[in-house]
């Protein structure tokens, strides 16, 4: 699996590439500026782009910028965003595009080199990673408009695990409720979202999508 890498530190850039060589992933190129990762994600159209959100030139919001762009340029272009920050506008615009696999990790939060690589796959195989502190934060700037404001609390506690890929089962545990009453709070998520029905496993990472798409 081919993997392009965008990160301004060398050391972490160089444990990225070491860790990713390690679990059998062929690193082939790996940048430290925004206009270096356009060009290699658009010219060697990777398997997956690795991208970090505050690349030179200007350290704010490069990286995520070159990523929407790079989606544009390749349409479905798998991307997984991994930084130490949530970038309110530009995550959700590119959360927002569903064509093809989609992550957002926070670097302080990655806690196992084979969870990680792990995260790598999934978005490379056209999966969707997103960290529950990512959706948390994305959610509450919204939390008194849109879609979001027909949710109950418990409903957007629900909506957060869903991201997790968390199953019902999971979710009871951690919130002290039964499968039941989670089911229950799902149906009202994907009602209020206007999801309909479906057997696709994906569905619950969906919702998170539909809402910051709405």
């Amino acid at each position: 699996m081919r993997v392009v890498i965008g990160e301004d530190l060398f050391l972490l850039r160089d444990g990225l590439v070491r860790l990713l060589e390690a679990h059998g992933f062929e690193v082939v190129a790996a940048v430290g500026s925004a206009p270096e990762l356009l060009k290699a994600l658009t010219e060697l159209k990777p398997d997956i782009g690795i991208v970090d959100v505050r690349l030179p030139p200007t350290f704010t919001d490069d990286g995520l910028r070159v990523a929407i762009e790079a989606r544009r340029a390749c349409p479905g272009l798998p991307l997984l965003v991994l930084s130490q920050y949530v970038e309110q506008l530009y995550a959700r615009e590119l959360l927002a595009d569903q064509r093809g696999g989609l992550g957002y990790l926070l670097k302080d939060r990655v806690f196992s080199d084979a969870a990680f690589a792990d995260a790598v796959r999934d978005v490379a195989a056209g999966g969707t990673v997103l960290d529950p502190e990512v959706v948390s934060r994305l959610m509450t700037k919204r939390a008194r408009s849109g879609p979001l404001a027909a949710l109950t609390p418990r409903e957007r506690e629900v909506l957060a695990l869903m991201a997790e890929g968390r199953s019902n089962a999971a979710i009871a545990a951690k919130l002290f409720i039964t499968e039941k009453a989670v089911s229950r709070h799902a149906a009202g998520i994907f009602a209020n979202l206007g999801l309909a029905p479906s057997d696709d496993d994906n569905r619950r990472v969906l919702a998170v999508l539909a809402y910051l798409n709405a």
